[in-house]
């Protein structure tokens, strides 16, 4: 019997909205953009989240590191980096010293124009040693790696990234030929696979390593501050990793308790929770703005309900007098409210999931989708809908039998 009778009020309540389309349609509006803008606004965040954090992993797995602090002269210190006080031997003193590090790479770079018998392209130049690909993770696709020997013999050879390999030589296989740097010919030993981009935009892709021994030499000089790229053991490793990095540098470099580092370490990690904090904000903010915009749709859902409840209220008297109870009243009323949000949250699912398709087509970003992403702002659209039907509801309830059907 109860199971009829709420069955009855749903169909009263779609009977009701067939026959003021256009009012109900503009009163589910607020709704319909509130969930849709919920679903847009988490899938999308939620998506740039995991490629912002894709691309930090991007860059080196469980990666650290190691840069020169800035330079003093004079009173004056110049700009972080800019200082030369780490050194080869620093960074094979921290892979052979440090317990919680599994690899370590020196490196220095520079930007200059490379040239082919093809072509000339501008781009950054990374004098490194052989763990450098091991830091990065990042694999040869075709030809060899750096190796030791080529860092201890100062070897003129060189690997390519896709872009520069591209603009320099065109579909043509790199490996074998010979390029020029700063007038310097380097052989083409190797081609790296796809990195793609970091978190900045920058393209990984187009870069030249050649064995730092022989960039001191040929291209950057022995001035040129040198930074260490490390990877930690594991990914509960950093934290001490870097205490012991700290530590050894510290003593290496011989500074007294209570000086500043010449150098710092920091770890990639930072930049991932630094990047999910700040998505986090901003999730929060445009989530809470989606919010206020279902709760105008529950304005516009309680306005339109009381103006219905006017418009109704020789119906009303006719059901009490037939022995409809208040609280039959009061149902009916709450089930009219809650349908116009439901099928408003329903139809702001559908909106939000093709405006996140297309947002994800013009961002780049990918949309992502969970079962909970999708069924609690609906939810919340009818909790809206059950909480701004409650005061029309229970006015149509306390009206008067007698004064109902005396109502023109």
């Amino acid at each position: 019997m109860e199971a009829a009778i709420w069955l009855e009020s749903v169909r009263i309540a779609m009977r009701e909205m067939h026959r003021h389309p256009t009012r109900s349609s503009l009163t589910m509006l607020g709704v319909i953009f509130g969930v849709a803008a919920l679903i847009a606004v988490v899938s999308i965040s939620q998506g740039a989240n995991q490629q912002i954090q894709g691309q930090i992993a991007n860059l080196g797995s469980n990666m650290i590191l190691v840069m020169p602090e800035s330079s003093s002269q004079g009173g004056l210190r110049s700009g972080a980096g800019t200082s030369n006080s780490l050194t080869i031997a620093d960074g094979e003193a921290i892979e052979r010293e440090c317990s919680a590090v599994a690899a370590a790479a020196t490196a220095a770079r520079i930007v200059t124009t490379v040239v082919s018998e093809l072509a000339n392209w501008s781009t950054e130049v990374v004098s490194v040693t052989h763990q450098y690909l091991e830091v990065r993770a990042w694999q040869i696709q075709n030809g060899r790696p750096i190796e030791r020997k080529d860092v201890d013999s100062g070897a003129k050879i060189c690997v390519l990234g896709q872009t520069a390999a591209e603009k320099l030589f065109g579909r043509l296989d790199p490996v074998g030929q010979q390029i020029r740097i700063k007038g310097t010919p380097f052989t083409v030993i190797g081609l790296l696979s796809i990195k793609g981009q970091s978190p900045t935009g920058v393209d990984l892709d187009d870069t030249v390593l050649v064995p730092l021994s022989s960039g001191i030499r040929y291209l950057c000089g022995p001035d040129r501050p040198k930074g260490i790229l490390v990877t930690a053991a594991g990914d509960t490793m950093i934290e001490h990793a870097m205490r012991q990095i700290t530590e050894l540098l510290r003593q290496r470099h011989q500074i007294r308790e209570g000086d500043i580092d010449d150098f710092t370490v920091k770890s990639l990690e930072e930049a991932s929770r630094t990047a999910r904090d700040t998505g986090d904000v901003m999730t929060t903010l445009l989530v809470s703005i989606a919010a206020i915009s279902l709760l105008v749709g529950g304005i516009g859902i309680m306005n339109i309900m009381l103006v219905t409840v006017m418009e109704r209220t020789r119906e009303i008297g006719i059901r009490m007098a037939l022995g409809a109870s208040r609280q039959m009243i009061m149902t009916q009323f709450m089930i009219e409210a809650v349908t116009l949000a439901g099928v408003g949250g329903i139809l702001g699912v559908v909106t939000g999931v093709v405006g996140s398709q297309v947002l994800s087509r013009l961002t780049g970003w990918p949309a992502i989708f969970s079962l909970a992403l999708l069924v609690l702002p609906l939810l919340f659209a009818m909790g809206v809908g059950v909480a701004f039907g409650l005061l029309p509801a229970r006015r149509a309830s306390r009206l008067s039998p007698v004064e109902s059907l005396r109502h023109e």
